[in-house]
């Protein structure tokens, strides 16, 4: 069993905001799907290449995403090893993305709450490029919308990103590191 997590904020007013990209990605996957609502997130299951996957969106605000991270992998039983985490990430140009096992939250607040839930950094992730403007305020930056080129150039990524998800296997996440690096 996996559980692939997309970072971002509840509510219409994020919704297309540069902080809300895990859940954009998630959306885009599933597509309309009914989510059901559990542990402060909602939550989709689905079999993916003859795996359970329960698809997640923290609704907890992104500072707090650890509450919910944390219950559902305590609700199944999960290692770690079972768990991958979508999110932005402003040290890369906008629309690139890289997968990441055994880091820090390089100062993202979300990953930070969820590092300390369940006290580890050993999850895979994927660090999807939102850049960064230094002329703003980084919450203003994060919590602003994408423009249409820098939303194209996210969306042109999510087929790659896709793949990552069918073929998550922790085991194997240096061949996709390898593969999309």
């Amino acid at each position: 069993m996996k559980l692939v997590v997309g970072l971002g904020n509840p509510g219409n007013e994020y919704k297309k905001t540069r902080h809300n990209v895990g859940f954009m990605v998630l959306d885009s996957y599933l597509g309309e799907v009914h989510w059901s609502n559990k542990f402060k997130g909602l939550y989709y299951e689905k079999n993916v290449n003859g795996e359970k996957y329960v698809f997640l969106k923290p609704q907890t605000y992104m500072n707090l995403s650890g509450i919910s991270v944390s219950s559902f992998v305590k609700f199944y039983k999960l290692t770690f090893k079972d768990v991958l985490i979508i999110h932005d990430d402003l040290d890369l140009p906008v629309g690139k993305f890289r997968i990441k096992i055994n880091s820090s939250s390089g100062g993202h607040n979300g990953i930070k709450d969820i590092i300390a839930s369940l006290h580890t950094d050993a999850f895979a992730r994927v660090k999807i490029g939102i850049s960064q403007d230094t002329n703003k305020d980084t919450k203003d930056y994060v919590l602003g919308n994408f423009s249409k080129e820098e939303l194209t150039k996210i969306e042109n990524n999510f087929n790659s990103i896709f793949d990552i998800i069918e073929n998550f296997d922790y085991e194997d996440i240096t061949n996709l590191m390898s593969k999309y690096n």
